[in-house]
């Protein structure tokens, strides 16, 4: 019987164009996060239940992919990066060091709706520094977010900051802070579901007077300066935590950074392992799209699996979100071609020589494949054409003898004949510019 492929909702196949454009981005973001000195590492897809859901929140909870394994564990697959990464530092402390930066790209499961950007199986590239609750790690996350833009060349991104210590303390102020969760919660979703009913939500938490003061708090504009001046009149005064975004606003002012932040009180964050600093990069003119990068600080999540205290504070790029945005604003990444030169089959009689003519083009940092097959140069040609390779090297028994190969330029149609390897090699390097 023969079984209908299908894909689970949720769940997709890449074609070549579209997983290279995913390599490309995760290489560059890899060297853009090696460059701040943020070390690799990995963690399983599954991990016991309640080591996972140890401090997830009710949402989360219900969109793991849970289930009992053949041993009979409760077992469920990850739904970020950052639950196992505690995890991974409570379970490793004695081999590391602190404070301890970590980037982690890999897959992630959530059984949520599926919608624009948004998918059951997706990629998270995850950056975060452990050991320490300095500003100066606050700081250096939001300029390796900006970094990590500016070198995946996307265009018109704003970071957006806030600090759930500020808005624990307008909470408190008002007498309903054993409702934080369910308020935080709430004006997180104010961009999905508008101001209007986020108003109408908040009023059935707490009173209508404080509902309109928390509008007006999540609501502040201006510069950072400014919102943060707001943020203190409605606390009624100054508070550490405000202090804390001050620093970081005026180093970020001093970085040049100014115009890529933004003081954004409604940025709280839905998870509740937040504790500090909290942001969302978004895409100037898609920002419905939602956060194409997010985080925050999280100094209470390690101590969920370990006694010694271990602050930290990181970030996390969607790259499906991402891809999907950047489509949207016509912006998509090219991916290289997958070869340089495609070594044509003329003679199955000299098939050592094509491999061996292929080292020689790897040695000298080419990248090329063989053609398998001795089938007319006309669908050699195309084949290389259709997968974006640029050149093709023909040889037969007469340029074997004479030590020469002959290179086709295909985009023109010109050819370059009678080269012996090292001149093949040498204008091959000057056409594809040496960046095989």
């Amino acid at each position: 019987m023969r079984i209908e492929p299908r894909l689970l909702k949720g769940f997709r196949d890449f074609l070549p164009s579209q997983e290279a454009v995913r390599k490309t981005l995760i290489r560059r973001l890899e060297d853009s996060f090696a460059s701040f000195g943020f070390e690799p590492i990995d963690t399983p897809i599954l991990e016991y239940t309640d080591v996972l859901l140890g401090k997830g929140g009710g949402e989360t909870d219900k969109q793991v992919y849970r289930f009992t394994d053949h041993g009979s564990r409760d077992v469920a697959m990850r739904f970020d990066l950052t639950v196992p990464f505690a995890r991974f530092m409570a379970l490793h402390r004695n081999e590391l060091y602190l404070p301890f930066k970590r980037f982690h790209v890999n897959k992630v499961f959530r059984g949520e709706n599926t919608q624009r950007g948004r998918y059951r199986e997706f990629t998270q590239c995850d950056f975060d520094i452990v050991g320490t609750d300095s500003v100066s790690a606050d700081l250096e996350i939001i300029t390796m977010i900006h970094h990590s833009f500016e070198v995946l060349g996307v265009p018109g991104v704003s970071i957006h900051v806030s600090h759930r210590g500020v808005f624990n303390r307008l909470l408190q102020r008002h007498g309903v802070a054993e409702r934080s969760e369910e308020v935080l919660r709430t004006v997180d979703k104010i961009r999905k579901i508008g101001r209007d009913r986020t108003l109408a939500e908040l009023s059935e938490m707490v009173t209508a007077d404080t509902a309109a003061e928390i509008l007006q708090f999540v609501e502040a504009t201006g510069s950072m300066s400014e919102v943060i001046d707001t943020m203190e009149r409605l606390l009624g005064e100054p508070a550490p935590e405000t202090a804390h975004l001050r620093t970081i606003a005026d180093a970020l002012t001093a970085l040049g950074l100014a115009d890529r932040i933004v003081i954004d009180p409604s940025i709280t964050r839905g998870l509740d392992y937040y504790t500090g600093v909290v942001f969302e990069t978004f895409l100037d003119g898609i920002e419905a799209i939602g956060s194409v990068c997010s985080g925050g600080r999280y100094d209470d999540l390690v101590s969920l699996y370990s006694k010694e205290s271990m602050p930290g504070v990181g970030a996390s790029i969607g790259l499906d979100r991402l891809i999907a945005a950047l489509e949207e604003l016509d912006a998509a990444v090219t991916a290289p071609h997958s070869a340089d030169v495609l070594i044509t089959m003329q003679d199955p009689g000299l098939l050592t020589h094509y491999h061996a003519l292929a080292a020689t083009l790897r040695e000298a940092g080419i990248r090329c494949e063989v053609y398998p097959d001795a089938r007319k140069l006309g669908q050699q040609f195309a084949f290389a054409e259709r997968k974006g390779i640029p050149l093709a090297l023909i040889c037969g028994e007469s340029e074997r003898a004479a030590g020469t190969v002959n290179l086709r330029i295909l985009g023109d149609r010109t050819s370059l004949d009678g080269l012996g390897t090292d001149a093949a090699v040498a204008r091959i390097l000057a056409i594809v510019g040496g960046s095989a």
